[in-house]
């Protein structure tokens, strides 16, 4: 099995639907920390699990700069947003997504 693991950064708003009172359903921002990990038995054509660039560029192209709410279709909680990362990059199996120091959240497929 190869594995590949890439980490990098966007910046993004959001404001969460909740069924009780929190600061965070106010409109916020966060620079976010993501870090994606993809596995595949075999490589590609070019000998790849994942390109490294292709993980990156389908999350900020998405995501950076962008508020949550508009463009993606359920509440944008940390949770929610690695569930989207591994169901959108290629041969992903778990993602972690940090909101703020210190505070994050990760979802793995099952196998």
């Amino acid at each position: 099995m190869y594995f590949v693991r890439k980490t990098f950064e966007f910046s993004a708003a959001h404001r969460l639907e909740l069924t009780y009172g929190s600061p965070c359903c106010n409109l916020h921002g966060h620079n976010w920390r993501v870090t994606v990990e993809c596995r595949s038995r075999e490589l590609n054509e070019n000998g790849m699990v994942t390109d490294f660039s292709e993980i990156k560029r389908r999350v900020l192209d998405m995501l950076d700069h962008k508020m949550l709410n508009d463009v993606l279709d359920f509440n944008p909680t940390a949770e929610n947003i690695a569930r989207w990362i591994v169901d959108t990059i290629p041969n992903c199996y778990r993602a972690e997504v940090e909101e703020s120091q210190g505070n994050w959240a990760a979802y793995e497929r099952d196998s």
